[in-house]
């Protein structure tokens, strides 16, 4: 019988673990804040900024959206940003992304101040990934992934770990997390030979492509552990993972579904960091 990792439970033990350290600061007089930026408006930015109002607003983190012309120059941006930047009320601050075409992106994850950014795009944020550093931000999804399995009392130490992604904002980073938990990481990518038999072999399979139903039962065996990142739209035009779901969910031993699964959890990750973004500014 398969098990369904769902992200609902493990969001709800952080939030728990949050909202103590959220009644501390508050007590202190510190308010936990968050800056959201939005360029224009992408539908999918502002679905997401929605969600991240609502549980900030359930967990009494307060939050404010800076929304300017989707045409801005990097210039009018990054004044924007140095105005948070510099704001002693403002704890994290969250640039979404992709930039427009106009933007000078790497202006622009170099400019973020490195102790608000909860994100995790400042070059120094992500370098203190690698060399392992544990007060370090970390980028929300890939985390996400881990903690689903994780929270469940899953031990990474040993294991063999398959990732099909090698991006920097899900593949490598989740890949330094997993070494610091003492997996044995492997980064699989288009030019990997044979991927069937590199999934068939790993205990845990992460998979981030963003192609629909792609991962069937070849792929796997009565063992796999499924952790899908990917979301795309299939053939129905319903939303999908990477693996093919209903095919697997009496095959692999746990699998988390799309959507309810790491998606679901990302959110509060976020928001997470934000505390920790405080902890930080209050040494």
């Amino acid at each position: 019988m398969t098990e369904i990792l769902k992200g609902k439970p493990v969001a709800d033990m952080i939030k728990a673990d949050m909202t103590k350290k959220i009644e501390a600061f508050r007590a202190k007089g510190i308010a936990p804040k968050i800056a959201v930026v939005r360029l224009g408006e992408d539908p999918s930015d502002i679905s997401y900024e929605k969600a991240i109002l609502k549980v900030s607003a359930s967990l009494n983190i307060d939050s404010e959206v800076f929304n300017i012309p989707r045409e801005s120059t990097t210039e009018e941006l990054l004044a924007l940003m140095d105005k948070l930047n510099n704001d002693t009320k403002i704890h994290g601050i969250l640039v979404f992304r992709p930039l427009p075409k106009q933007i000078d992106a790497e202006r622009v994850v170099n400019f973020i101040n490195p102790d608000k950014d909860i994100d995790c795009m400042n070059p120094i944020n992500l370098e203190a990934i690698f060399e392992g550093k544990k007060d370090s931000f970390e980028p929300a999804t890939p985390r996400a992934a881990v903690e689903i399995l994780g929270r469940t009392g899953y031990d990474y130490q040993g294991k063999n770990v398959a990732i099909i992604n090698r991006s920097m904002v899900v593949g490598k980073p989740l890949a330094m997390m997993l070494l610091n938990e003492n997996a044995t990481v492997t980064i699989c990518h288009s030019k990997t030979k044979d991927l069937k038999a590199v999934c068939k072999n790993a205990d845990v399979v992460f998979t981030a492509l963003g192609r629909a139903k792609m991962l069937d039962k070849s792929y796997f065996n009565e063992d796999s552990i499924v952790i899908d990142v990917g979301v795309s739209m299939d053939k129905e035009g319903k939303i999908s993972g990477d693996a093919d779901y209903d095919a697997l969910v009496d095959y692999v031993a746990k699998i988390t579904p799309v959507p309810g699964g790491v998606g679901s959890i990302t959110t509060t990750i976020l928001l997470n960091q934000v505390l920790k973004a405080v902890e930080k500014q209050n040494k």
